[in-house]
């Protein structure tokens, strides 16, 4: 059965819990997932044990959000399979830390706006590493400020350009946590290419033979994403993988689990660059 390789739970900034993004895979006939919450392993780590008992197989995996620094615009990184995770531990502090010192900032701002408490928020991420934009916009919901996480609300507080509300998160450069990656024993995949305009990014990262591979099929790309995606993994050799990105109800449009897959074939794929990158390392 397909594989969806890009999940995210209430350990980051999904609304769903651990157990029950397993389950609605079983439910939803997936043999195997990969929990991706943002910097953290903890989510996959709890899903694979909860998988275990399920009959589902659950890929360790974590999404770091990087910056591309010859054009100055985010990129996600998806990390699986990687066997050494302690060594990410400062890499996930230091982008939690930063992430938190933004949320604090956004937090206050809004409550200068609505009449609304740290501590509804807080109440909102429980369960989370860390707070975020969709913790914040859950709370103004419940509070009858905004009726969905994502519409005039959410643009006029956090567009990136000019919201009101708006604190910019301090992102590591993408060649290091691909190098970091690769330290810790991950096969590096470039997330949705498309969402920050990354195909240079991905053309630059596949020649110089930095990433391991790209995710071709995404609930979010554009017509002639997936063509142009799959060009560049077979160019270049890449893995190709495919995810729903399933966030639950933090979410612009209903997508769920299992609405964009890895075919089998690739899920093999990815699993021989895992055995090869590791054949590498052993003989450097």
């Amino acid at each position: 059965m397909a594989a969806d390789l890009h999940c995210h739970t209430k350990m980051s900034d999904g609304s769903v819990g651990i157990d029950e993004v397993v389950l609605l895979a079983k439910r939803r006939g997936l043999s195997t997932i990969a929990v991706t919450d943002h910097d953290t392993f903890s989510g996959s780590v709890r899903a694979k044990i909860f998988g275990d008992r399920n009959g589902v197989e659950v890929i360790s995996g974590v999404e770091f959000s990087t910056l591309d620094p010859a054009t100055d615009r985010k990129a996600h990184i998806l990390c699986y399979l990687c066997d050494r995770t302690e060594r990410l531990e400062g890499l996930c502090k230091r982008i939690g830390d930063s992430r938190r010192q933004a949320a604090g900032i956004m937090i206050r701002k809004v409550m200068r706006m609505y009449p609304i408490t740290a501590e509804m928020v807080v109440r909102r991420a429980h369960g989370s590493t860390n707070v975020y934009k969709q913790h914040i916009m859950h709370a103004l919901i419940d509070a009858g400020y905004a009726d969905e996480f994502f519409g005039s609300v959410f643009q006029r507080l956090f567009n990136s350009k000019n919201g009101l509300a708006y604190c910019p998160v301090q992102y590591p450069d993408v060649h290091d946590v691909i190098a970091q990656i690769h330290d810790a024993g991950g096969v590096a995949v470039l997330a949705h290419p498309g969402e920050y305009d990354s195909g240079d990014l991905l053309e630059q990262l596949a020649a110089d033979r930095e990433i391991d591979g790209v995710e071709v099929w995404h609930t979010r790309n554009k017509p002639g994403d997936e063509e142009k995606w799959t060009a560049a993994a077979n160019k270049y050799g890449l893995v190709m993988t495919g995810g729903t990105d399933f966030h639950g109800m933090y979410t612009k449009v209903k997508r769920p689990i299992g609405t964009c897959v890895t075919p089998d074939d690739q899920l093999e794929e990815l699993k021989k660059r895992k055995t090869l990158l590791d054949k590498a390392r052993q003989e450097e």
